[in-house]
């Protein structure tokens, strides 16, 4: 489950996550808006101007990044997260808003160049960072959430950022791993954080669980390799 999601041979099942649309937006009104247009992206999935010659564009957009990062807050994204419970995979293991947009995505083409494969292989892949990736994508929050198709990669993505760490909050991006490893490269799903439990568990919303939906779970944290922070607004 630690390999990538594609090879020449044959794709392989690992671990995804994505979220929706229409319902995201009413969620969050106006401010379901996108923090920035995705252009380019960094081998982990940071988003960089396509203008990268002309130092005013660069400044703005970093402006509007910042502005992006004090305006989503956690229960917004957790809210238009739990909006998706419900919705499930058909039986090719396809068919969700999740999967559709990741395989439209200007990040799709980084992750094939990196991993292998077609965008038409998204469409029945295990998608739990599909849906992870669409709900920052959906609540305008995509600089701070990250995107990709690989829970490894969002994994590193996010300790490279130096925003990963072992203290479950809500509306943290959690990554699993079921032998108990703490190792990123053993990572096999991952989901979003509602609240620690205090008890050794905690509460969460993930996608591509139980029999292929977005649903609420309670985990045990020995299973938790650890948790990215996106920045959000107080």
């Amino acid at each position: 489950m630690a390999k990538r999601p594609f090879t020449a041979a044959r794709k392989l099942k690992i671990t995804y996550a994505v979220l929706g649309t229409a319902v995201a937006a009413a969620a969050l009104g106006p401010q379901a808006a996108h923090a920035e247009t995705a252009s380019a992206a960094t081998q982990h999935g940071s988003t960089v101007s396509s203008n990268t010659n002309n130092p005013g564009d660069r400044a703005a957009q970093r402006t509007r990044a910042e502005e992006n990062k004090i305006q989503v807050t956690a229960d917004q994204v957790l809210s238009v997260a739990r909006s998706q419970l419900g919705v499930t995979e058909n039986s090719a293991g396809g068919g969700t808003p999740y999967q559709r947009w990741y395989a439209d995505s200007q990040r799709a083409a980084e992750t094939i160049a990196r991993d292998g494969g077609t965008p038409a292989g998204y469409l029945n892949a295990p998608w739990c960072a599909m849906f992870v990736s669409w709900v920052g994508e959906k609540t305008g929050a995509r600089p701070q959430i990250g995107w990709d198709a690989w829970t490894v990669a969002h994994a590193k993505w996010f300790k490279d950022n130096s925003r990963f760490g072992t203290l479950a909050k809500p509306g943290s991006v959690v990554f699993f791993a079921w032998n108990g490893s703490k190792s990123l490269d053993s990572i096999n799903h991952v989901g979003f954080v509602v609240k620690d439990n205090q008890n050794g568990t905690i509460s969460t919303i993930e996608g591509n669980t139980g029999n292929g939906k977005v649903e609420e779970r309670v985990r045990p944290k020995w299973q938790v390799v650890g948790y990215g922070y996106p920045e959000y607004a107080a």
